[in-house]
């Protein structure tokens, strides 16, 4: 059985394109459903698939937090922290795909 593990991500359609912003607390299986279009809205409409940025949280409070301050930062400023941890956009499903 997996463990709950809060995290907040960000996925994107392509190297600087669409962006969405989320948080869950099961990282591997929201992602899986977002990649299978299994969630309808704004990442299945855009093909918003590729998880180019995701943080660990220890408390799911906090997770929430930091989800609700970088919804409405500037573009630049999400772009910028998704290329100092993610320069090529490498889509990082493998990573947590295990």
């Amino acid at each position: 059985m997996a463990i709950r593990q809060p995290a907040v991500y960000i996925l994107a359609n392509r190297p600087r394109g669409t962006l969405y912003v989320g948080v869950t607390g099961w990282l591997r299986q929201r992602i899986h459903e977002h990649r299978e279009g299994l969630i309808d809205g704004f990442t299945k409409r855009h093909g918003v698939k590729a998880l180019v940025w995701f943080e660990w949280h220890a408390d799911f409070n906090f997770a929430i937090r930091r989800e609700t301050q970088l919804k409405p930062w500037k573009r630049a400023w999400k772009l910028e922290l998704i290329e100092t941890a993610n320069p090529q956009w490498r889509d990082l499903w493998a990573d947590i795909a295990w």
